[in-house]
């Protein structure tokens, strides 16, 4: 079984960290225990030379750091190969892929739509580069913003890579996504018209997840798989997705189109996604989707239009309850999880960007394994006996979804009851 997180940016997008290089990529997809990992931003040249540069090819479509490039953490004065000494690395892959943030007009309406491309190679990134770049600026942003028709981007895709994967992105954001509340469409035909037939899957979101997504028909064809859109190396893999595949290109490649040997999502919960209820987050107000309707969407302490979030766009698209998506999403397993720092940083009463917090991460980390090991697998008395009761607890009621929160609403992210740790 491999974990993969697809969606992510380089150094060379807006509002990312500096250490999103190839090398600290590869060493927190290590020390999360993430397997294939995107590369993010393909359309930037700078960036694409760097990826060269310091990957290898390694299985069809796939690559690896090259060992000069490779960064290791320290124990006991020696180099640490994989998290819980004495198991078997497995060095992560990178998969070709990147964002591309299209606005534009269609049906009447201002469109803002963002989507992910997969790419077998180089060559092929090569040359979707080179036609985007004729369209407008690839070399400003890592994620480039064009206007192009999203129908448009995807038959170009395929035009000069029949393989390519088109996935749109996160697809229920209200600002940039496919059904999002400002800018969105109703359907997936609207969008994508006669090349709809060429779209396999669809990215859940932080907001939002399987059971959420199932609520809705008109998704029904499409797998949903899900993706960090890590900004930082240390945010991969908040959310991803599973394979039980040849390592290859091809295999991800078929999974994602048919549906054989995807084996489910790991995600945030939605209630912690910064668009998951509405609300006005300067104004200190935050609406589920009944209390918005009550208030005409108005908030009451500016009297501006509130913004919507994903629980409620999803509710207005929702042709199916809650326990009709249950049987809907029954074949879809997916297991709801919350960052390992931010588990210890609650359990101890830490800061999560504090220095204690971060001491303590990578002592599990030596002790017990990558970060997915601690929190999905390993047993609740082994982290209990390492860590403490108070986080083998926490992980526990991860686990078991035992979890209250203070939901996440107009960029803000949501927050756990603190009611829960005690």
């Amino acid at each position: 079984m491999y974990i993969a997180d697809f969606h992510i940016h380089s150094r060379y997008s807006y509002a990312t960290s500096k250490t999103c290089t190839p090398e600290y990529l590869d060493l927190w997809a290590r020390r999360k225990g993430i397997h294939i990992v995107g590369t993010g931003d393909f359309t930037h040249p700078a960036w694409r030379a760097e990826l060269k540069e310091k990957l290898a090819p390694a299985e069809d479509g796939l690559y690896i750091l090259k060992e000069e490039y490779r960064l290791y953490d320290e124990a006991d004065g020696e180099k640490i190969d994989a998290y819980g000494r004495g198991q078997k690395e497995m060095i992560p892959r990178f998969i070709i892929s990147g964002e591309i943030s299209s606005v534009y007009k269609k049906g009447g309406r201002s469109r803002k739509v963002h989507s992910l491309l997969l790419l077998p190679d180089f060559e092929a990134a090569e040359r979707i580069a080179e036609r985007l770049s004729q369209i407008g600026n690839i070399c400003s942003d890592g994620r480039p913003t064009l206007r192009l028709d999203c129908r448009d981007l995807l038959e170009l895709a395929f035009d000069e890579c029949g393989n390519s994967i088109y996935i749109p992105a996160h697809i229920w954001t209200p600002h940039f996504s496919v059904f999002g509340e400002f800018s969105g469409f109703e359907t997936p035909d609207e969008c994508f018209g006669d090349m709809t037939s060429y779209v396999y899957a669809m990215e859940t979101g932080l907001s939002s997840d399987p059971l959420m997504n199932r609520r809705v028909s008109v998704l029904d064809d499409y797998r949903l798989i899900s993706n960090s859109d890590a900004h930082s190396p240390g945010n991969l893999g908040r959310e991803a997705t599973l394979f039980d595949v040849e390592l290859s290109y091809r295999g991800i490649a078929e999974a994602i189109r048919t549906g054989n040997g995807l084996c489910g999502t790991i995600e945030f919960f939605p209630q912690e996604g910064k668009y998951h209820l509405d609300g006005h987050r300067k104004c200190g107000v935050c609406f589920t989707p009944a209390e918005t309707k009550a208030h005409g969407g108005i908030c009451p302490v500016c009297g501006r239009a509130v913004t919507v979030g994903v629980a409620h766009r999803i509710e207005e698209m929702a042709d199916r309850s809650e326990e009709e998506a249950k049987a809907a999403a029954g074949k879809e397993p997916f297991e709801s999880l919350i960052p390992l720092k931010e588990v210890i940083a609650m359990a101890n009463g830490f800061a999560v960007k504090g220095k204690r917090t971060e001491r303590e991460y990578m002592r599990l980390l030596v002790q017990l394994g990558p970060e997915f090991e601690v929190l999905r697998k390993i047993p609740v008395e082994q982290i209990s006996r390492t860590a403490g009761e108070q986080t083998g607890g926490l992980v526990d009621k991860l686990r078991k979804g035992k979890i209250k929160w203070n939901s996440g609403f107009d960029g803000e992210y949501g927050t756990i009851d603190p009611g829960v740790i005690q």
